[in-house]
């Protein structure tokens, strides 16, 4: 075989440097990483970057630290509301002359871990995390390494030793919005119907429900708080599934509730499926809210009541401070930015009657 180039630096080279097989290096850039050790793919990172391995245009990535590509990584394109938000998250990067890489995560936080390090791995710098999970710790390794995060939906504040910057819209004020509204035509018991609280935006729909409650001189019911799966399996996908079954279950009640507040808008059309199950009319005998506004609220039947969510205001936000942080040489302190929710009122919701 002919001697190497002067020079010319090989995948051999990388991996005596890193102390790896060279099929090790080849999954590192190839991103796959989901069964190797963070640190095993940080060394064979420092080795390309150190010893300046380039083959093409994504390992000439990895030594310069940049590709023109953002990454997206959301719970699912199942639920519309994603599906929206990464379109607006791709018109403000192309403005930007940027691509985006969208990954669904399946709100798994070890998913979303094995999909940052792929993008790292990749040269991508920088990713905007849709998921909104209570925590982000399972980012610490990649920002060390100069991943830069925007959060989305969620302040970053509680997460010791990671400096994010955030985009978010109020929660718990929109859920303000959603009971006012409702105590306003006379409902006093109203439920509130989600998944478990798994996400920092639910916790915060779910503070903000009692809080108003309270406000109002009423008791929040752990009866009227549905915060389950209909099985261990469910996730995202199937949302408008647990709002059906927390319909028809909480309507069976001795004292049913008058009115729903969902956690978003699909689990509302959950709901809408199982009132019609149980031969209830919306609004004339139970009124429900949503959450987000995506486009299915206005051609659902009724018209869904919901809060908006002003997608793409957040998402040219987040891009911009993204797209900043990657150009840019110096580190600030994180931002965070927290934009205004709007209750959107359509026809779901009406005065209370008794039943």
């Amino acid at each position: 075989m002919p001697n190497q180039p002067v020079g010319r630096v090989t995948i051999h080279d990388v991996a005596k440097a890193a102390g790896v097989s060279t099929s090790t290096v080849s999954l590192v850039l190839n991103g796959k990483l989901d069964r190797m050790r963070p640190d095993t793919s940080e060394r064979v990172l420092k080795a390309v970057a150190d010893l300046g391995y380039s083959t093409n245009e994504m390992a000439r990535a990895l030594k310069t630290g940049y590709v023109p590509t953002i990454g997206l990584v959301v719970p699912t394109v199942a639920n519309p509301f994603w599906g929206e938000f990464a379109r607006c998250v791709e018109h403000a990067a192309e403005a930007k002359n940027y691509q985006v890489l969208l990954c669904n995560a399946e709100g798994n936080p070890e998913r979303e871990q094995r999909y940052v390090e792929s993008m790292l791995a990749r040269g991508i710098r920088g990713v905007i995390l849709g998921s909104s999970p209570l925590s982000l710790r399972h980012m610490a390794g990649v920002t060390r390494r100069g991943l830069q995060v925007v959060a989305f939906d969620r302040l970053t504040l509680n997460d010791a030793g990671l400096e994010l910057d955030s985009v978010r819209v109020d929660n718990a004020l929109g859920a303000k919005l959603a009971i006012e509204h409702l105590l306003a035509l006379g409902h006093r018991r109203i439920a509130f119907v989600s998944g478990p609280i798994s996400s920092a935006n639910r916790r915060d729909r779910l503070e903000g429900y009692r809080a108003t409650l309270r406000a109002a001189g009423i008791v929040p019911d752990a009866r009227l708080e549905w915060t389950e799966n209909v099985n261990p399996s469910d996730d995202e996908e199937i949302v408008t599934e647990i709002g059906r079954a927390a319909a028809v279950a909480l309507l069976k009640l001795p004292e049913p509730p008058t009115a729903f507040f969902a956690i978003n808008d699909m689990t509302a059309v959950g709901i809408y499926a199982g009132c019609r199950e149980l031969g209830l009319g919306i609004p004339r005998e139970i009124s429900v809210v949503g959450f987000d506004d995506i486009h299915l609220c206005q051609i659902v039947n009724p018209p869904l009541t919901t809060v908006r969510q002003p997608l793409e205001a957040l998402m040219k936000s987040a891009v911009d401070l993204l797209i900043g942080r990657m150009e840019e040489k110096s580190r600030s302190a994180p931002e965070h930015l927290t934009l205004t929710p709007e209750l959107v009122v359509r026809e779901s919701t009406a005065q209370s009657r008794p039943r």
